[in-house]
């Protein structure tokens, strides 16, 4: 997921729009809801939305915007971000270039492959090191944005390039340790402030020969361990909050008292507190209200700041609201989460 900021004039979705399709071949649509291409299934509409569907367009297209200083944002399979109910400003780039092809014990993949997928395709090809993946909702080129991980392994440890579309709109391969890979934190998170920033093109991660089945089985306990400790059936973005060092956000946020803490449609997951779901068709702002409120709670209860590892994105020019929502404590008795994988493949 990369933003670059609005540096333009009034934005016109119609003559750009016709301008995208026309130049590009690329379709667009205006004032698309964007909530069903997100996994927490919240957000308002977006001025223009396009998807595209290899690195040409990709490319193409965002050079497009910041040649015309266009505001964009880019979408993968939108987990990892609430958008706001007001929506998204500018062009919103749903990114479904999604190539791969494996070399050896290389592996490289386009910005859109899902992190699940990546998983079980080097699986079939008995190479170990991404199983990892298969607990990462979103696509890789937003996994290499973040540095994502999960089940004690991340991107910094199997990565060995990534290929970037750099600010001047040069293409350019960087070697893994170039990119300022930390605690879900890279150089791409940090983009400067008078220009826009580097975007994911594809990576490639060097992985180790194993057999197929020893992979497969590992996937399998990943997958079980989910479907025990996760609310899988609900939308959600993920985990909320970042773990502090040596700690866990969840069990934090677990001896404050606020698993099954509510507002509005957003709850605090009764299966693991570092979740929020949204169970009752809740808005972008009863998530972010119920963040802060963790947030709060934890940090006066423990001492401790949470950061949130979940983006706000889009339009929060009017937040915080001037009347909050109310906060509903947990019930007693709070309704048992689903358990199974969603049916639908989640929208990263």
């Amino acid at each position: 997921m990369t933003m670059d900021p609005a540096t333009s004039a009034p934005f016109d979705a119609l003559a750009v729009g016709s301008e995208i399709q026309r130049r590009l071949g690329v379709k667009t649509s205006r004032d698309d809801p964007l909530g069903r291409f997100t996994t927490m299934r919240v957000g308002g509409p977006a001025d223009l939305f396009a998807t595209v569907r290899n690195a040409f367009e990709l490319r193409a297209l965002v050079r497009f915007a910041r040649a015309r200083t266009i505001p964009h944002l880019i979408l993968g399979r939108g987990s990892d971000i609430v958008i706001s109910d007001a929506g998204v400003r500018g062009l919103v780039i749903q990114c479904r270039a999604e190539g791969s092809r494996t070399d050896g014990e290389r592996y490289t993949a386009e910005a859109g492959v899902p992190m699940a997928r990546a998983a079980t395709e080097t699986q079939r090809a008995g190479l170990s090191g991404l199983e990892f993946g298969l607990a990462i909702p979103g696509s890789v080129g937003g996994a290499v944005w973040a540095n994502a991980g999960a089940h004690e392994s991340d991107v910094a440890g199997v990565l060995e390039s990534a290929r970037i579309l750099d600010a001047a709109g040069s293409e350019a391969v960087v070697p893994a340790a170039a990119l300022g890979l930390a605690y879900r934190d890279t150089r791409l998170k940090h983009p400067p402030a008078d220009g826009p920033a580097e975007l994911v093109l594809e990576a490639t991660f060097r992985l180790t020969t194993a057999d197929p089945e020893v992979i497969k089985a590992r996937l399998d306990d990943i997958r079980h361990w989910r479907q025990a400790h996760q609310p899988l059936g609900l939308p959600s973005a993920g985990s909320v909050f970042r773990n502090p060092p040596g700690e866990s956000a969840g069990r934090l946020i677990d001896a404050a008292g606020l698993k099954g803490t509510r507002i509005g449609g957003a709850v605090v997951s009764p299966k693991h507190a570092n979740f929020i779901v949204n169970d009752q068709r809740g808005t972008a702002a009863d998530v972010r209200q119920l963040g802060e409120h963790i947030q709060s709670v934890v940090a006066a209860r423990h001492g401790v700041d949470l950061e949130f590892e979940i983006a706000f994105v889009g339009d929060w020019s009017a937040w915080p609201p001037s009347e909050p929502a109310a906060i509903q404590p947990p019930s007693a008795d709070p309704p048992a989460e689903p358990t199974a994988e969603p049916t639908a493949e989640p929208a990263t």
